[in-house]
């Protein structure tokens, strides 16, 4: 029997070192941004006006805290000693790389967190999630011991979630998260079919990217298949095509996105695309669902195009049926300055497609580190039951998107350059910062140095 469950997001809260140390090759608005001034305040208050304006419009909505950055922790493993202070001025004056690695407030493309599957696709029947190791690169390599803490303290119900610690970090087993994971379906409540794209298979030849790396790996996303108990009917893998990885497709997100019954692409987002949709439309017939693709030719919208507005890396929404049903895209605004964008966008609108809608929001700040709409949260399906067994604190009404308002307000600097980050300062003012947000969503002591106290 089908069950009623609704698709949440939870987004990640911008922390107070967001800088721009252009740490991602391959991430092609990172390395172009590089050296810039940020506005931490600023790129927290974006992501938390997009989350209220969702939550406004009747979506289920929540948040996820940032991880402790600084991270002194990472930097003595590499070698660094002495007190808190002294460990950050010697990685500043001797290994200024490593200590941008320790600061990088990446963790906010919570699409990276984790890859998820609901219950209605599970072989135990409950919510599975596998922290993403993230092994290809240093500043988020280190990120899935605190995002399994966070995933635990946000979804504890063992009878309900089911948590895996991330797959080694092992070149062959390189794992990106939600970012190359897709669930297709019917309702939401309903079995479906989850679509892993890979970027390298590491046990054959395949075609391979020249430029830039393939990051997540074919045996990564069949390991977590199976720790989450999907039938083999159930799933389908498919590879990022090598030229667009070239032209900045570093995850699959940023050339692909869907939900529900309908998946919206590039024509150059995957290898023998024809044969991969082919596959999609036959499973989801299967269950009963016609697959519904909009697939975005060159003519249309180049990869170029594509990697500079993010108009892929959108989040794609089911809309109320009051409202005629359909899906609404929400782009970043840099979809309306990319004129070729917008009026394909535009067309799309107006075609009485699958996609009937448009949100536009301001993202500038995390756009210029190659993050968009898309990157910054993570699907969750949810029963009614399920959502209840969630930690509550997470969830973002009027109230608590007031109170974070302020808490940002109050703790966050205006501007931050690279050099700052050697500013022993920005230690204690991020500690500051996180031990009250704690307090103020209920999550405990969930940073180690509130364990170390």
């Amino acid at each position: 029997m089908t069950r009623f469950a609704r698709e949440a997001n939870f987004d990640g809260l911008v922390g107070p070192t967001h800088n721009y140390a252009g740490l991602s090759f391959g991430n092609v608005a990172s390395a172009n941004n590089a050296n810039r001034v940020s506005n931490p305040r600023e790129a927290a208050l974006q992501g938390l006006a997009k989350m209220k304006a969702l939550a406004d419009l009747g979506y289920a909505q929540g948040i996820l805290p940032p991880q402790e950055r600084p991270s002194v922790a990472l930097l003595r493993t590499l070698g660094f000693t002495g007190d808190d202070r002294t460990v950050i001025r010697e990685a500043a004056r001797t290994a200024p790389e490593l200590l941008g690695a320790a600061c990088s407030a990446a963790s906010m493309w919570t699409a990276n967190a984790a890859t998820v599957s609901p219950s209605a696709d599970t072989a135990d029947g409950r919510v599975h999630f596998t922290a993403a190791n993230l092994c290809s690169k240093l500043h988020r390599a280190f990120e899935h011991d605190t995002t399994s803490r966070v995933l635990r303290t946000a979804f504890p119900d063992e009878a309900r979630f089911a948590h895996h610690d991330a797959l080694p970090g092992w070149p062959s087993l390189g794992d990106e998260g939600a970012a190359n994971h897709t669930r297709l379906c019917g309702a939401y409540g309903e079995r479906g079919v989850e679509f892993f794209v890979y970027g390298r298979d590491d046990l054959a030849s395949a075609p391979a990217p020249h430029r830039f790396p393939a990051r997540q790996t074919l045996q990564a996303s069949q390991a977590i298949a199976r720790l989450h108990g999907l039938a083999h009917d159930d799933v389908v893998f498919a590879q990022q095509h090598p030229d667009a990885i070239d032209a900045g497709v570093f995850h699959n997100d940023v050339i692909a996105v869907g939900n529900g019954n309908v998946l919206f692409c590039h024509a150059q987002a995957f290898v023998d695309q024809a044969a991969v949709l082919a596959t999609l439309r036959e499973r989801m017939a299967a269950r009963g669902t016609a697959l519904a693709v909009v697939e975005v030719g060159a003519d249309d919208v180049s990869i170029e195009d594509a990697v500079g507005s993010y108009l892929f890396n959108s989040q794609l929404l089911a809309r109320a049926p009051a409202s005629g049903g359909g899906m609404s895209l929400v782009v970043p605004q840099e979809c309306q300055e990319r004129p070729a964008v917008w009026r394909y966008l535009e067309s799309l609108v107006a075609s009485g497609g699958p996609i009937r809608a448009l949100h536009v929001f301001d993202l500038r700040e995390s756009m210029r580190n190659g993050g968009g709409p898309a990157c910054l949260r993570l699907r969750v399906v949810l029963t009614d039951d399920e959502r209840k067994a969630t930690h509550p604190q997470l969830w973002i009404d009027d109230v608590r998107y007031a109170a974070l308002t302020e808490w940002v307000q109050r703790h966050y600097r205006d501007q931050l350059a690279v050099g700052d980050l050697a500013d022993p300062a920005l230690l204690d003012e991020c500690r500051s910062a996180l031990d009250e947000l704690t307090q103020l969503l209920d999550l405990g002591s969930l940073y180690a140095f509130q364990r170390a106290a």
